[in-house]
C-alpha cells in the first residue's frame, strides 16, 4: 500500500498517523483533543519540517490549548462573540467562559473527544473519519448537533479536511465553522512570501470585532515578502475555484503551502504571533461575531446538514 494508518503514542499523546509511504509525508491527528491536526510534516534533507506549529507534549497542550487554540476546530462559532452574548429567535444567551477581553472565542469543541468512525486506505489516499455529538452541554448554546470531521491525505502532498454539521434539534440552530492552524515553513515569518485572493478586509474595533464595513487591502494580492507586517485581520475571499486561494512560501528552502477552501469558507483570518515563528491562516464560514452581525451566519433547519472543505498542499517549489 502506498498509504498507511497507524496509532502512535508520543510525548503522552495518543495519535493517529497517516503516512504516504512513497514520500514519507505524514499527518498526525488527536481524536481525543478536538480532532485537531497535530502534525503535517515533510522530509527535508536529513530532517523533517513540521508544517503545523503544534504542541511539544501533553503538558504543553493542556497549558496552552485554551490560550493559543493552535489547530483547533472552531465550532459552533468562529473567532469572537462580542461580550460573549448573542440573541437568537428572541432569546439572549451568554457564554460563561470568556477571553481576557470579555469576548467568547473559538467555539466550544476545541477540547472534546471525537469518536473515530472509519479508517480507509487505498493506493492514492488514506482517510480518518471522526464524530462528536453535541447535546446542549453549554447553556449558552442549548442546541443539539452532530459534527463529522474527515482527514484525507492524498498523493502530491494534499490534505483534504472535510467537516459536516447536522442539526438534530427540534428547532433551527445558528452555526459557523472554521479551523485555526498555525503554519511553519522553517525560519521566521518575516522571510516568507504570502499571497491570497482578497482585496477587502473587515474593519475591526480594539476588541477585534467587525464594525460594519470593508476597506481595500490589495498589498498581498500578489506574492510579497511578509517582512514586519503584523496580521490580526479578517479578509473576504474572492469566489474563485480555478486559482490557488492562499500561497505561503519560504524562498530559502523552497517549501510552499497552498490553501484552497471551498466556497463555504468565504472568510480568511490571518494572525502573526509575537514570536514570528509561524502564521495562523484560518478558513472561516462566518466572520468574527457572526452570531451578532450575521456575516456568514448559517441557520440550519431541523435535520439539515452543511458541509465545508479545505485542501492544504505542501511541496517544494
Amino acid at each position: 500500500m502506498a498509504f498507511q494508518i497507524l496509532p502512535v503514542k508520543e510525548e503522552d499523546l495518543d495519535l493517529l498517523q497517516i503516512t504516504d509511504m512513497e514520500t514519507d509525508l505524514r499527518i498526525r491527528i488527536l481524536p481525543s483533543i478536538g480532532a485537531l491536526l497535530h502534525e503535517f510534516s515533510i522530509p527535508y534533507e536529513n530532517r523533517r519540517i513540521q508544517v503545523i506549529n503544534g504542541y511539544k507534549n501533553e503538558n504543553d497542550l493542556k497549558a496552552n490549548l485554551s490560550l493559543s487554540y493552535k489547530s483547533a476546530k472552531l465550532s459552533p462559532f468562529t473567532c469572537r462573540i462580542s461580550g460573549g452574548k448573542y440573541t437568537f429567535e428572541g432569546r439572549t444567551f451568554e457564554f460563561r467562559n470568556k477571553f481576557n477581553d470579555g469576548s467568547a472565542i473559538h467555539g466550544i469543541l476545541f477540547d472534546k473527544t471525537f469518536l473515530v468512525k472509519e479508517q480507509t486506505v487505498s493506493e492514492n489516499e488514506a482517510s480518518i473519519s471522526m464524530e462528536f455529538v453535541y447535546q446542549q452541554e453549554d447553556p449558552a448554546y442549548p442546541f443539539n448537533y452532530i459534527i463529522n470531521i474527515k482527514y484525507t491525505l492524498k498523493t502530491g502532498g494534499r490534505l483534504l479536511l472535510e467537516t459536516t454539521v447536522t442539526n438534530i434539534s427540534s428547532g433551527r440552530i445558528p452555526i459557523a465553522d472554521g479551523w485555526h492552524p498555525y503554519f511553519n515553513l522553517d525560519g521566521r515569518v518575516n522571510e516568507w512570501l504570502l499571497s491570497f485572493r482578497s482585496g477587502k478586509n473587515l474593519v475591526f474595533n480594539e476588541k477585534l470585532i467587525p464594525v460594519g464595513h470593508l476597506i481595500d487591502s490589495y498589498q498581498f494580492y500578489k506574492p510579497k515578502i511578509i517582512g514586519d507586517e503584523c496580521f490580526d485581520h479578517c479578509f473576504l475571499l474572492e469566489p474563485v475555484s480555478d486559482l490557488d486561494t492562499v500561497i505561503l512560501e519560504n524562498p530559502v528552502n523552497g517549501l510552499r503551502l497552498t490553501i484552497n477552501p471551498d466556497l463555504h469558507y468565504p472568510y480568511l483570518q490571518i494572525y502573526t504571533p509575537p514570536d514570528r515563528k509561524s502564521i495562523a491562516i484560518e478558513n472561516l464560514s462566518g466572520a468574527p461575531d457572526c452570531f451578532n452581525n450575521g456575516l456568514g451566519l448559517i441557520i440550519l433547519e431541523p435535520g439539515a446538514s452543511q458541509s465545508f472543505s479545505v485542501v492544504y498542499q505542501v511541496d517544494f517549489n
